[in-house]
């Protein structure tokens, strides 16, 4: 089984990608960001350019929702 992370949005992309089932080095090359770029991202060592996360997000199909709301409501 694997293991649940936190709900910090960078987890919540490595939990994307763990329930992707691809590899980290298919998508890597689906999506043009160095593999090894990817690898220090998914461990926690660094973080990822918002044009690689953008990258990211549509390889995984992900969407940011929201249940903040506005003010005044």
């Amino acid at each position: 089984m694997a293991k649940r992370r936190t709900n910090s949005l960078s987890d919540q992309i490595r939990q994307a990608i763990d329930d992707s089932g691809c590899s980290r080095y298919r998508i890597a090359q689906a999506t043009g960001i160095d593999e090894s770029s990817l690898a220090k991202f998914y461990n926690g060592h660094r973080g990822l350019t918002l044009k690689s996360l953008d990258r990211l997000g549509k390889f995984l199909k992900l969407r940011i929702a929201t249940d903040r709301k506005p003010e005044g409501e």
